[in-house]
């Protein structure tokens, strides 16, 4: 049987589209094996599937001054050995690694055994790990037209795989999960809790006006529900959502995010009008505005900056968003005839 191994770690954005790959790989008859760290989200998402996990030792790749940059070049290089030893015993016929610090030990061993690797960068700009990795990579798929300029020949404009059952949403049952009896559009906002803290906060502030024209369903992060809120008619809150997901995307009228390449993913996949917020230069490294800005340009989005964010840009925004939301669905559905699932995989198949 051919075997496949996916890497991919440290955050949800760097395990989703591995998943979303999983239907067509098994489809084409592939033996699915992961590698990952000890204890990161990626090892209990990947086990939910029933996919055989293969745990390494890994260290964080930090731009700042740190007492831990001296412990973690030991675990790279443990993890190298790890991800060697079971490279070996698998002898998969290519590596997909879509990011994520886990994921440098095991291209360069792969690398190292001649054994194919294809990765995949969500971002405008290549993360570190990508750029370390990058050298050591037959094919470099990018969610981004823009970041081909960044990864030179090897690079491939794929889009990112989404997960089939995001489109397999039911509107009714989302509106039945969320509790809501008057019609009206429906406003998501997805943005998690650390991330997040300023356009939550916004958000509910403008709750009186903006309940009047729309149902809000507010997905907040953990440990960030507000109790004084919990009887809001026409707003609904989670901290997390999981199976529910596909059906409040159903709903969806208009939609208010952080510019994560993820997130833009599934809301260009999906053709979901929506005005985002890029966390600052600040707070990253950059990634979400030059994200934001790409969508933008491309007539898919409006944005709105951080530091200009407060009630009434915020509603004003949104509602700009909503009256003009066919331009930005017909603009985003030019652009997604092909899925990022079958692009990736026409370069999977290249190494079967």
């Amino acid at each position: 049987m051919k075997t496949i191994v996916l890497t991919g770690g440290g955050t949800a954005g760097h395990v989703t589209p591995n998943l979303a790959l999983l239907p067509s790989l098994k489809a084409d008859g592939w033996d699915i094996q992961y590698i990952g760290s000890y204890n990161g989200i990626e090892k209990g998402l990947v086990e939910k599937e029933k996919i055989p996990y293969h745990p390494i030792s890994s260290g964080k790749l930090r731009r700042y001054l740190s007492v831990e940059n001296l412990k973690d070049p030991f675990k790279v290089i443990k993890g190298y050995f790890d991800a060697y030893k079971i490279l070996k015993k698998l002898k998969p016929k290519v590596v997909f690694s879509k990011g994520g610090y886990v994921t440098v030990p095991v291209v360069l061993a792969a690398s190292h055994l001649k054994i194919p690797v294809i990765i995949h960068e969500s971002d405008m700009t290549p993360g570190l790990a990508n750029k370390i990795a990058m050298k050591s990579a037959k094919t470099i798929c990018v969610n981004f037209e823009e970041t081909l300029q960044y990864v030179g020949k090897k690079g491939i404009w794929t889009g990112s795989p989404i997960r089939e059952e995001l489109f397999k949403g039911n509107k009714t049952l989302g509106n039945k999960l969320c509790g809501f009896s008057e019609v009206k559009p429906t406003l998501l906002m997805m943005g998690g809790s650390l991330g997040a803290r300023k356009i939550n906060a916004v958000l509910r502030e403008t709750l009186p006006i903006l309940t009047k024209d729309y149902n809000i369903v507010h997905i907040c992060g953990k440990n960030n529900v507000d109790e004084k809120l919990l009887k809001v008619e026409g707003y609904k809150q989670f901290e997390y959502v999981g199976e529910e997901l596909p059906h409040l995307f159903a709903m969806t009228d208009v939609m208010l995010s952080r510019a994560g390449a993820n997130a833009i993913a599934e809301i260009m996949a999906l053709n979901i009008p929506s005005l985002l917020i890029p966390l600052s230069a600040a707070a990253s490294r950059g990634d979400q505005i030059l994200n934001a800005k790409a969508m933008k340009k491309k007539g898919y989005c409006e944005v709105l900056e951080e530091e200009a964010l407060s009630c009434e840009s915020l509603i004003q925004r949104l509602n700009e968003v909503y009256q003009d939301r066919r331009k930005y669905k017909n603009k985003m559905a030019e652009m997604t005839k092909q899925s990022g699932v079958q692009k990736v995989m026409q370069q999977i198949q290249r190494y079967q």
